[in-house]
């Protein structure tokens, strides 16, 4: 059963995307936003590296592939969603499951959105937008400041309160037109 972030995340992705998208769902889970976008976008590809997940949303009629973010993928979007495992998790947190790639985000929370925002340039368009969903444990604006590194400009669109944490949806875009 989809979380909270998930419908946050659904909510601002219904609101960015346009007729025209080529959209890429990274970490898509059971395929809800995917599904849910397919009427607004021109084409929408989702990946996820759980291979349960994958299975769920090809059940869904999502065209959805296995990889780890964005290897292997090849060409361009105009909207890249991503929920990330986004809470700081210690060694001992890990439980070696599936599941850890859904939450387990690293010490900091940070360990995977770095990464994500590392390979980001090489998949966006110059006019793209990425939605990127992000926790108050995590550190919003160290977020924003990785992203800045990334030669990309970022503004919370979305902002929900959970029992023990703020989630934020950032729109993150080229800081410069033509990057």
């Amino acid at each position: 059963m989809p979380e909270q972030d998930t419908y946050l995340l659904l909510k601002a992705a219904l609101a960015e995307a346009r007729p025209g998208d080529l959209v890429l769902e990274v970490g898509c889970g059971s395929g809800l936003i995917s599904l849910e976008l397919a009427c607004k976008a021109k084409s929408i590809l989702a990946t996820d590296i759980n291979p349960h997940a994958v299975r769920a949303a090809k059940a869904r009629g999502v065209d959805v592939v296995r990889t780890d973010l964005f290897l292997g993928i090849r060409g361009e979007f105009d909207l890249i969603l991503f929920n990330p495992p986004y809470l700081p998790t210690s060694q001992d947190e890990r439980t070696g499951q599936w599941i850890d790639y859904a939450l387990d985000g690293g010490e900091d929370g940070r360990e995977t959105i770095a990464r994500f925002l590392e390979e980001l340039p090489d998949h966006l368009r110059p006019s793209g937008r990425a939605l990127l969903l992000v926790s108050s444990l995590t550190g919003l604006d160290r977020v924003q400041e990785m992203a800045g590194v990334q030669g990309f400009g970022s503004a919370v669109v979305a902002t929900e309160r959970c029992f023990f944490e703020k989630l934020h949806v950032l729109r993150i875009s080229f800081a410069h037109a033509g990057h």
